[in-house]
């Protein structure tokens, strides 16, 4: 059997699986067409791949991170500093292109996501191939490398929230749990795709490689959308349909971002997720972006889960996102908050017990279980409350500024700890790693109490318009 093979084979079959027994649990009937539901399929499918390989082409600079620093071209503290600007790069991105995608609508915003990051991995590729033959000094590199990044996370800044502006008019309130469990699948191949196939890529071709093939793959998943993807069942010659989200009743027009903000925020529990989300962006990152780098410099590369890192997020995070969509629409009456309280519980035990064991094979297992719960809250904030508290009108703002909050914790975790972790020498030695979960306990403590407060919330619907 080849290795790409053997490698792929777990999570094709844990998807059969998961398959199998979404297609046997009791439905949610709400009177939708067999037609209906297949053209449905067909729109978010490529939707949903396409915000796959997006993750590719975001996360595969973290992924080869050893490989660069292997080139002499990168450091921890100078990848450290990229990230982070690249990070807040993304979040404040959301004040332009949330109320962009309200406007063009999301099928028009996925086609700029994934023609934007493919220029920009083409790009990325050709500084880091010119960079490796000695033909560019290093403080050009690293600036152009800079600017090169923040503008990809720009683009792919579009990527979530077109996914929510697309699949809102498309699903029942009581329909986007399991959604938001496919949500969480979807990020999770990308982690995969990232993980495994662009380090492979990187260590197998020479490094431009591990950003040309993730452009490659967006500009033919470009071409498919534009064939396949509609905006609303209206488009695609079906009766749209009541939503039951906080657009439901509103038949006035569309609101400028300063309004939606101002209707979202004067509701407590938008101050709330966005206080979580902060925290889940700062958590998801801590874990999936500095894992490896505490595997390759305590030697811990050869470890099972640092070896297969890509394969086991990837199956952490299908777990994690179908747990989570399942009891919330299933268990809790499609409530998040009770599914977010859950797995913050997680994240706290598994901070605390990666505190106690550095330097134990305990540490890969502990941050594996740690990213099934991140993707699962993120799944169901990101992915499903924003669409629920927004209102299918109003989603493209409603993403933004949920996932602004999330890339805003990213940025100040890369921040944090491109300072704060041990270099040299001294990152051999893994006791010496302890700021890594001890900084992760605390958000992960603010998250769960924060979890706790939104408990019951659901989205209010909007008065009619007179």
């Amino acid at each position: 059997m080849p290795p790409w093979l053997k490698q792929l084979l777990p999570i094709l079959i844990l998807l059969a699986a998961i398959f199998f027994v979404l297609k046997r649990l009791p439905k949610v009937d709400l009177g939708h067409s067999e037609a209906f539901l297949r053209r449905r399929r067909w729109n978010w499918l490529p939707l949903g791949l396409t915000y796959a390989f997006l993750y590719m082409g975001r996360y595969n600079l973290s992924a080869n991170i050893p490989v660069l620093q292997g080139m002499e071209i990168l450091s921890k503290e100078e990848f450290g500093s990229i990230d982070g600007v690249g990070s807040v790069a993304y979040g404040f991105a959301f004040l332009l292109n949330g109320p962009l995608t309200d406007r063009w609508g999301g099928r028009a915003t996925i086609l700029i996501a994934a023609a934007g990051s493919a220029l920009m991995n083409l790009l990325m590729g050709a500084t880091m191939q010119i960079a490796g033959k000695g033909e560019l000094d290093h403080g050009t590199f690293i600036t152009a490398l800079t600017v090169l990044n923040a503008a990809n996370m720009y683009f792919q800044s579009f990527g979530a929230v077109s996914i929510v502006k697309v699949n809102a008019p498309w699903f029942h309130v009581r329909e986007r749990g399991v959604l938001g469990g496919v949500f969480g699948i979807l990020i999770s191949l990308g982690l995969y795709f990232a993980y495994d196939w662009t380090r492979f890529i990187g260590k197998a071709l020479p490094i431009q490689w591990a950003f040309h093939i993730p452009a490659a793959l967006l500009v033919g998943f470009f071409i498919i959308d534009y064939f396949l993807i509609r905006d609303t069942p209206g488009d695609a010659g079906f009766q749209d349909f009541d939503t039951a989200d906080a657009s439901s009743g509103d038949t006035g027009p569309s609101l400028g971002v300063v309004d939606v903000a101002r209707r979202m925020f004067s509701q407590p529990v938008i101050w709330i997720i966005v206080a979580i989300e902060f925290c889940s962006g700062f958590l998801r990152n801590a874990i999936m972006k500095w894992y490896l780098v505490f595997a390759d410099k305590t030697g811990e590369k050869l470890d099972f889960v640092a070896s297969n890192w890509g394969v086991l997020l990837c199956v952490a995070g299908i777990l994690g996102g179908v747990f989570a969509g399942f009891i919330s629409d299933h268990v809790f009456e499609s409530r998040r908050g009770p599914v977010a309280t859950v797995l913050y519980a997680g994240l706290v035990v598994g901070a605390a017990v990666v505190s106690f064991t550095l330097g134990s094979p305990a540490v890969g297992w502990t941050v594996v279980f740690m990213s099934l719960c991140v993707i699962g809250v993120h799944g169901m904030l990101s992915g499903t409350a924003s669409m629920d508290f927004g209102g299918k009108k109003n989603a493209g703002v409603a993403t933004g500024i949920i996932d602004g909050f999330v890339y805003l914790g990213t940025g100040a975790q890369a921040f944090l700890y491109g300072r704060i972790l041990p270099s040299g020498d001294a990152a051999k030695d893994p006791q010496n790693w302890s700021q890594w979960p001890l900084a992760m306990l605390p958000v992960a403590i603010l998250g769960l109490v924060l979890a706790t407060r939104v408990w019951n919330a659901r989205p209010q619907r909007a008065a009619p318009a007179h």
